[in-house]
């Protein structure tokens, strides 16, 4: 299995550096950011597959953060983090591109499929875009 390149983006520092570790145990390559700011500055720098994002930061939200990554990188795959009171927000996440969202706290077997299935997409979605299809005349 390749490396996925994984941004996680939380203002929970002890949800970062559980989630970094087991995820890193898994293969992943794991970047970690404590805002949303600070997130857009490593999606400038590193190639990023797969963005782990929480809804409901201070400052800049997830949503907002949302909408830039897709402006700016459209096929990094986001997977939205929400707690139970921000599940109408999960689903405009959606809607604005995410791949898919859990509810915080998540189940790390559940995280890490869902990642996985976000970069086959990914995978796909650039295989596509670099050989597109040639049509017969």
């Amino acid at each position: 299995m390749p490396t996925i390149n994984v941004l996680l983006i939380d203002d929970e520092e002890r949800f970062l550096k559980t989630t970094k570790i087991l995820l890193d145990k898994e293969g992943c390559q794991v970047f970690a950011a404590a805002d949303g700011w600070r997130g857009m500055e490593q999606l400038k720098i590193r190639s990023i597959d797969v963005v782990v994002l929480d809804v409901k930061m201070p400052g800049i939200d997830g949503i907002d953060v949302l909408r830039q990554i897709k402006e700016r990188s459209p096929l990094v795959e986001v997977i939205m983090l929400t707690g139970h009171s921000t599940l109408d927000t999960a689903m405009r996440g959606l809607k604005l591109g995410a791949f898919d969202y859990l509810t915080k706290p998540c189940d790390i077997g559940e995280l890490k499929l869902k990642i996985k299935a976000a970069h086959e997409r990914r995978s796909a979605m650039l295989a596509r875009t670099q050989h597109p299809r040639t049509r017969r005349a």
